[in-house]
């Protein structure tokens, strides 16, 4: 072989090599979402990074539903949304996508509501969209029928119910711990950013006098920070933060509220907790006001204001829900800003709206930012 021709195929190996390097590298910033919020490199998925959360909640019929989920990514494209949360696991504790952890099938337990949601988590990605999967632990009647001595139970004998009539599985028992642990994993391998648990409690409501406690010498919220401890453990070395759905008087009791939450058991555990803070929900001369629901940005500063301290020095963030639905009041484009104001006056987290029918529109919203080259900004680790 002449010395020219040696050179020739060297230059051209060389050229070939730099084509793939640049297709992967123009493929990895093509991945990097219009808010700086979401890196994938090369098909390898790293630790969520992102900016500020802004985001709604979706059940799994509106995400598996094309024309719906069209609408809402429409919507995200031209707000300063940024984010959407799933249920991957509902009210109900039915699993909603084709789960191939060893209990959903022995008992049953899925309904492929998503349908494929590889191809949903894609096509979401594909706008920039951060998605989080919504996985309830503790109320999960399904479970309980199929495993009633895994369930809270009655002093009356049998499986205690709630005011609904919806039976709870009991926090105490590490199977129920490492069942959701399973599930956490094996959305994170299909996709998903971020996972967060809601119903990380003991019940509320109904003849709480009838319920058999298990919790021995340790207090409630003794036994749910033990499991948030174990979520830690668990997952917290995988690619995925971890968030936890609490009452929002958690910002401002710190007795556990006879449900076991409070801030101080779950801060350095998790990455995010979200206070569910709709001010309709709020007790009437709450701050003195006869209808919170009214006042909005008060009910969420207060809350934020003596809330935050107690997580000032850990690594959780906060990143609360806010109402999205009527009740209490029409909350209209001006309520809606007035919660994100309070938010954002205290914490660069975000927010999460909530509208369990899944409506919404721009009220309240700002539009997007333009262009979309000048949002890459250089982004923080949640």
């Amino acid at each position: 072989m002449t010395s020219a021709r040696f050179l020739a195929i060297c230059t051209l190996i060389a050229a070939s090599s730099a084509l793939i390097l640049w297709g992967e590298w123009t493929g990895t910033m093509r991945e990097i979402d219009r808010r700086s919020h979401h890196i994938v490199r090369l098909g390898t998925r790293v630790k969520p990074v992102q900016t500020t959360v802004k985001g709604l909640y979706l059940t799994a019929y509106s995400a598996g539903t094309e024309k719906k989920l069209d609408e809402i990514i429409a919507l995200i494209d031209r707000t300063e949304l940024n984010a959407v949360v799933i249920d991957i696991k509902d009210y109900s504790g039915t699993v909603l996508f084709p789960a191939t952890v060893p209990l959903t099938k022995e008992l049953g337990l899925t309904k492929n509501t998503l349908g494929d949601v590889g191809a949903v988590i894609k096509k979401l990605h594909r706008h920039g969209i951060y998605v989080i999967a919504r996985q309830t632990v503790f109320q999960d009647p399904l479970l309980a029928s199929k495993k009633p001595e895994w369930a809270i139970r009655s002093k009356t004998g049998g499986v205690w119910r709630d005011r609904k009539g919806l039976s709870w599985v009991d926090p105490t028992r590490r199977e129920i711990w490492e069942y959701n642990a399973a599930l956490a994993r094996e959305a994170i391998r299909l996709g998903f950013d971020e996972i967060n648990f809601d119903y990380v409690r003991f019940p509320t409501d109904g003849n709480m006098s009838d319920v058999v406690y298990t919790n021995g010498e340790d207090m409630l919220f003794d036994v749910m920070g033990k499991f948030y401890a174990y979520l830690h453990d668990e997952l917290g070395s995988l690619p995925a933060p971890i968030s936890l759905d609490f009452f929002g008087f958690v910002m401002e009791r710190h007795d556990g509220m006879t449900i076991g939450q409070r801030l101080e058991d779950a801060r350095d555990r998790v990455d995010v907790i979200s206070p569910m803070m709709y001010p309709s929900h709020y007790p009437a001369g709450h701050l003195g006001f006869a209808n919170p629901a009214d006042y909005p940005r008060e009910v969420i500063d207060h809350g934020l204001t003596v809330g935050l301290p107690y997580v000032a020095s850990s690594t959780t963030k906060i990143r609360p829900w806010i109402q999205a639905f009527n009740l209490g009041a029409v909350y209209s484009a001006e309520k809606i800003r007035a919660e994100i104001d309070a938010v954002e006056k205290h914490s660069d987290a975000g927010w999460l709206l909530w509208n369990a029918a899944n409506r919404y529109t721009d009220a309240g919203l700002q539009p997007a930012e333009l262009p979309e080259l000048q949002k890459l900004q250089k982004p923080r680790q949640l």
